[in-house]
């Protein structure tokens, strides 16, 4: 099997999606400012939490380069992997702190934002948990990996495409 295939039901490889474009060589001032924008984004969180934000929005957009990207930085800040993989069902385990639920929560309606928008609830929460330097932090973080993952499925980025 190569790097850009995996195994099938039958074992049998299939192919990597192909990739449709290369942002970062066609749009090149884009991708730098987008690579500008994210580095500013992060500023004065904790990684784990940005990295835990970011696994949440990719697999809520169905992103599989930026959650096999932001689950590997994750690991690297000493993320483990029940928290990782238990991210859909949050809200049923015992290991995310308060202000961990209060950013997935976040996380959840920004992304989701065309669903209630961002409940004023769901706002207070994270008010209460994050000063709001961290909060609006928190707020660009996610705004950002959005944009990752519209770019990425759009281009149909892939993890093999490493």
């Amino acid at each position: 099997m190569t790097t850009n295939e995996t195994a099938g039901t039958n074992g049998a490889p299939v192919p990597a999606p192909e990739q449709r474009l290369e942002m970062f060589k066609l749009a090149p001032e884009y991708y730098q400012a987008m690579t500008a924008v994210e580095r500013a984004s992060r500023q004065g969180l904790d990684p784990k939490l940005a990295h835990l934000v970011k696994v949440h929005a990719s697999m809520i957009n169905g992103c599989a380069y930026c959650i096999d990207m932001h689950s590997a930085e994750g690991y690297r800040h000493g993320e483990q992997d029940h928290r990782l993989l238990s991210l859909p069902a949050w809200r049923e385990t015992p290991w995310f702190t308060a202000r961990e639920r209060a950013a997935l929560a976040l996380t959840e309606s920004i992304t989701l934002v065309t669903e209630g928008h961002v409940p004023d609830a769901v706002f207070a929460e994270a008010a209460a948990r994050f000063d709001e330097t961290e909060l609006a932090q928190l707020i660009a973080v996610i705004a950002t990996i959005n944009v990752w993952n519209r770019l990425s499925i759009t281009t149909r980025m892939s993890p093999a495409a490493k």
